[in-house]
């Protein structure tokens, strides 16, 4: 299928098809974060057909339009992706053999049931800005992510698997079930663990939105701006879970906190935190 846009936003059926046809990863090494490629430039044909369109990592896209990946090699990976060929796509694509999923967060954990095509979770979300989500369909789950910097900037955005948006320093690894995201000079921002055949799990994570900090520890999720500490909490088929700030549209969940102090929060935990992510790194080298 396919049509012809001005718009380079491929259609969400258009995309569906292609996550599907690849094998949910880079069609070279498998990779489950990717981007979408036209293998005919987009410049010369002007329009989004599946079969014209495949995934590729950030490595492997930037080396495609470096010249160094030749449309070729692509091709014949389209045609043979990592993933089909290995059987089975990594273990960040899982496969649900049961009714329900589970995400933890810092020892909180929310649930849902499978109530078809696009069941979704936003545990996190500020002002509006769902931070992490997650949505189930084709028995996979796919996993939304936004990361801020300081300055309000997005440096990290995954929608629905896909690197949608994301600034060089930044590194991303996949080590047997653990994703690791991480800046330049190895400080931890995210680690996510994946249990197939149906769970999740954030052990480490720094957010930031609006002014508002959330720190993601193993056994509790902090809050620093006014000291908030989250461990043990539990929602099942919630849309939200811990909602911080004004929402247009009321979102159900187990706190919700509409009026927090902004830029005003202790940093003594934030400095702790960042320095025990510091020691285990050196510590695993």
């Amino acid at each position: 299928m396919g049509q012809e846009f001005n718009s380079r936003n491929i259609p969400l059926p258009i995309q569906r098809e292609v996550r599907q046809r690849c094998g949910f990863g880079c069609v070279i090494c498998g990779m489950p974060l990717y981007e979408y490629e036209h293998m005919e430039e987009w410049a010369e044909v002007k329009r989004h057909v599946a079969d014209e369109i495949t995934l590729l990592c950030d490595q492997h896209h930037r080396e495609k339009t470096g010249g160094l990946l030749p449309k070729q090699v692509v091709r014949e990976a389209n045609a043979n992706p990592f993933n089909h060929r290995k059987g089975a796509s990594k273990p960040y694509n899982l496969y649900f053999s049961g009714k329900t999923a589970e995400i933890n967060i810092g020892g909180n954990s929310f649930t849902c049931e499978d109530r078809g095509y696009g069941t979704a979770m936003v545990p996190i979300s500020v002002d509006g800005t769902p931070l992490i989500g997650l949505i189930i369909a084709d028995d996979h789950l796919l996993l939304n992510l936004v990361i801020f910097d300081e300055f309000n900037a997005p440096v990290l955005h995954i929608k629905n698997n896909q690197l949608f948006y994301s600034t060089d320093p930044w590194d991303i690894q996949l080590v047997g079930t653990k994703l690791t995201i991480r800046e330049a000079h190895r400080k931890i921002l995210v680690e996510i663990d994946f249990q197939p055949p149906d769970k999740v799990v954030i052990n480490r994570g720094r957010f930031l939105r609006n002014g508002v900090e959330i720190l993601v520890r193993p056994t509790n999720i902090l809050l620093t701006n006014g000291g908030g500490v989250f461990s043990g909490c539990h929602s099942h088929n919630c849309y939200g879970g811990l909602i911080i700030g004004h929402h247009e549209t009321p979102i159900g969940g187990f706190m919700a906190l509409p009026n927090v102090p902004r830029y005003l929060g202790d940093r003594t935990e934030a400095l702790k935190f960042e320095r025990e992510l510091m020691a285990e790194i050196e510590a695993n080298k």
